[in-house]
């Protein structure tokens, strides 16, 4: 399983703006092939910082995401509501299989 956190810091006034951008592409990512979690993760202590937990089948199908409509539609919404660049770290889901 491929799995990948990406980290995001929201400029405060784009919070709620986000969460909602953030709600439909899960709601199309949950449907990809291969998609085995989409979790949108706010934090307890400062709420315009999220993680994004992406887990796919494989390093393919994690790839493939990135060339779907919703995801693409969902990257040129939130870039300007960045307060810094999100940044994604993959790794080697092992359990569950």
């Amino acid at each position: 399983m491929q799995v990948t956190l990406v980290h995001v810091h929201v400029k405060s006034e784009h919070v709620d703006d986000f969460i909602e951008a953030s709600r439909l592409n899960h709601e199309a990512s949950i449907q990809e092939n291969g998609n085995c979690r989409f979790d949108i993760l706010q934090s307890a202590d400062d709420p315009a910082r999220f993680v994004l937990y992406e887990a796919y089948t494989s390093a393919a199908e994690a790839a493939a995401h990135k060339e779907t409509a919703h995801y693409l539609a969902w990257r040129e919404t939130v870039a300007d509501w960045m307060a810094e660049p999100r940044r994604g770290d993959p790794y080697d889901g092992l359990y569950p299989r």
